[in-house]
């Protein structure tokens, strides 16, 4: 601690800086520029790697990647048709009493005006088509994500092991979640869906931790001097007093599953994401804008019906 409180003093960082430059300029000119380079390359031995356990995973698997593409195939259909079938002034009064039960008469006329927007730009049933693909995602998501979280607060290792998982997963580039779900699954909305869940799960996963790690330990300690065991203590302290956290991380969850929809529409997913992509390749700036606000409008309408749920636990 010493150490880094003296590091922290500016002649000393002056000094170390001073000393970089003059060592690299004394390295350039004892050894030139042209020998300055790595030694060697793995780069492609990693990636031959990579390439071939993808290869024998994909020739392997392929019974287990048809069977959950198969399946999702057939969820996302039914639940497109039946969205697409619910005439939208039915979808429009559903819209407004969710956000004004979960929240207040206010944010219900303001999601039913914003449904009504899609509706009169005649992109109604892409949004129906995104509205399914989100869905499925986010439940995929949550599903897999509040395990995962729960098991992150019970096990310091293996929040540990997992916490460097997630960092990755929330700096790699959007786009690069679109490559294994071609490999597995090939070009189609599932694909889109596995890209959706990869790309939005990491906050489900993190609120859920913090929000039972930040449940009071004198609670967690009245419930075990009443001989509740660990799964009582879970179910009936820890998690009802981490909802609004939990709420948090899934609002989150769903706003980034949206966020990927544009991205996702490369892969052959439907929806809005793929009127916006159309539009762009068609130098059609109008028609994408459109487009593009219909997907903003959505995220406002669920951001403030899922935040009314957040500020109705927390109270």
């Amino acid at each position: 601690m010493k150490f880094i409180q003296k590091f922290r003093s500016p002649i000393i960082l002056v000094s170390a800086i001073c000393g970089a430059l003059i060592a690299s300029a004394i390295i350039h000119l004892i050894k030139g520029d042209d020998d300055l380079g790595y030694p060697t390359n793995i780069g492609p031995e990693i990636a031959r790697a990579i390439d071939n356990f993808i290869d024998w995973l994909v020739v392997n698997g392929e019974w287990f990647f048809d069977g959950i593409s198969d399946n999702l195939k057939v969820v996302l259909g039914k639940l497109r048709e039946f969205l697409v079938w619910v005439p939208w002034p039915v979808m429009v009064a559903l819209i407004f009493l969710l956000g004004w039960r979960l929240g207040s008469l206010r944010i219900g006329i303001i999601s039913a005006l914003g449904m009504i927007l899609i509706g009169l730009v005649n992109l109604w049933e892409p949004a129906m088509v995104t509205i399914a693909i989100m869905t499925v995602s986010v439940s995929v998501a949550v599903i897999f994500g509040i395990p995962t979280g729960i098991l992150m607060a019970r096990s310091n290792l293996i929040e540990t092991l997992l916490r460097p998982v997630l960092d990755a997963m929330q700096t790699m580039p959007s786009f690069v979640y679109l490559v294994p779900g071609i490999m597995f699954f090939g070009l189609g909305n599932v694909a889109a869906v596995l890209a959706t869940v990869l790309y939005s799960i990491p906050p489900c996963i993190r609120l859920t931790n913090l929000g039972i790690r930040q449940v009071n330990p004198s609670v967690v300690e009245a419930g075990e001097s009443f001989g509740s065991t660990r799964l009582q203590l879970l179910s009936k302290v820890q998690l009802p007093m981490a909802i609004p956290t939990i709420m948090a991380g899934i609002n989150q969850t769903i706003m980034m599953a949206l966020a990927m929809s544009t991205i996702a529409a490369m892969v052959g997913a439907g929806g809005l994401g793929i009127e916006v992509l159309r539009s762009m390749g068609q130098l059609q700036e109008g028609n994408a804008f459109i487009a593009g606000s219909a997907i903003v409008v959505m995220a406002i309408i669920i951001d403030r019906i899922t935040q009314s749920i957040v500020i109705s636990r927390s109270e």
